[in-house]
């Protein structure tokens, strides 16, 4: 009984320091100045691309530069339109061909007219060698109008011939990592 009797006081001791203890003035009239800024990560677009994409069908002649379009609805969103405040675009090719590339990534308005693009190099591989090849790119408040005025993005890949065989895959990869303020 002693023990049910000390275990009791020491609870009721630990409870007390807890409710007292942890407890300072609270001002709920600050709740309207609360900030949210959640970060929503979205893949944007993934393909593998090999020598036969660049092969004209009809003519089978081989096009150094090739391009895909997707429309991303989602930048059409109110909570986009509203509270987007900043993005990081994240690229990453992975390249078993000999030759290198040259990537661009354009970013259109509902009417075609260019927001913005991002240009980089992607090195040369070989299937027994992978060459990875990755690229960020920070789209801050200077900039993000830039990104809510998009909803086209156009990937246009070049290929710098050389006298290598033309033979391989092309992986792309692309993320948004996107930095709402509420």
């Amino acid at each position: 009984m002693k023990k049910n009797a000390a275990l009791f006081h020491i609870i009721t001791l630990c409870c007390g320091v807890f409710l007292t203890g942890c407890v300072k003035d609270v001002d709920f009239g600050q709740a309207n100045d609360i900030v949210l800024s959640p970060d929503i990560q979205s893949n944007l677009v993934l393909y593998t691309v090999g020598e036969a994409d660049f092969v004209d069908p009809v003519t089978k002649d081989i096009h150094t530069v090739i391009r895909d379009t997707v429309r991303l609805e989602f930048l059409d969103d109110d909570y986009i339109q509203n509270d987007l405040n900043s993005v990081e675009f994240y690229f990453r090719n992975i390249n078993t061909f000999p030759q290198a590339f040259v990537s661009r990534v354009h970013f259109l308005s509902a009417s075609g007219r260019k927001q913005f693009s991002i240009n980089y190099p992607i090195s040369p591989g070989s299937s027994d060698n992978p060459v990875s090849t990755e690229r960020i790119e920070v789209m801050g408040a200077d900039r993000i109008e830039q990104v809510k005025n998009s909803i086209t993005m156009v990937v246009e890949l070049e290929v710098q011939t050389n006298e290598e065989a033309f033979t391989g895959d092309l992986e792309f990869a692309s993320k948004g990592l996107f930095k709402f303020e509420f």
